[in-house]
């Protein structure tokens, strides 16, 4: 029973870190090093470097940075593609570093499912605020905002201390993950070809006199 909860926790704080990492890598590492300097979590050895002074003052900093351009809609769309090419490398490198000491082809393994799923919570945070930026008004990319971070916190806190439900939250996600990002693709492809259209028409009709 113990080697099957230890095997759980390990999966539930590599799955978590890679999911939360899709959302807000700097919220990720700033909650995964303070708790392990307050002693409220034993993180395995290979994360202990989340809890260094440097590593905790360079991720407040991009932590501070992103909570602004977070919240301006058009900005926060511009964030979120730069950081394709950052949270889901990180992800990934984080998912296999919870793991500990184990030998080569878990890491690797755990390296390319945590990516994917980064890669999954990254796609579904973005392609959200892409429909939030639709709307005028920049209250409803706050809220959005705001509720992200709370989940990093929260989902990064419940995978190390109550990993069965962590994975069932996660599992409920994927599911949700699923059935929203098609419809989202779709509705954005709607958005596109219906403000792209007329200047194509216009376009045509310039080139045609």
């Amino acid at each position: 029973m113990d080697e099957l909860q230890t095997i759980v926790s390990a999966i539930s704080l590599s799955m978590g870190v890679a999911w939360a990492s899709g959302i807000n890598l700097y919220a990720t590492l700033l909650t995964l090093g303070l708790l392990q300097m307050n002693g409220a979590i034993i993180l395995p050895e290979e994360l202990h470097i989340v809890a260094h002074p440097l590593v905790l003052s360079a991720a407040g900093l991009m932590f501070c940075l992103e909570f602004f351009a977070d919240k301006i809609p058009g900005i926060d769309s511009m964030w979120d593609g730069i950081h394709t090419f950052i949270r889901i490398p990180a992800g990934a490198v984080l998912a296999a570093a919870a793991l500990g000491e184990v030998n080569a082809p878990i890491l690797l393994a755990a390296a390319i499912v945590g990516g994917g799923v980064s890669g999954v919570s990254h796609a579904t945070k973005s392609s959200t605020r892409a429909i939030i930026n639709t709307s005028p008004e920049p209250v409803s990319n706050w809220t959005a905002s705001i509720a992200e971070d709370v989940a990093v916190i929260a989902g990064v806190w419940a995978a190390v201390s109550h990993p069965w439900v962590f994975i069932a939250l996660f599992c409920v996600f994927l599911l949700f993950a699923a059935w929203l990002l098609p419809r989202i693709w779709s509705l954005l492809k709607s958005l596109f070809s219906r403000f792209l259209g007329p200047k194509t028409a216009s376009v045509s009709e310039e080139a045609s006199t």
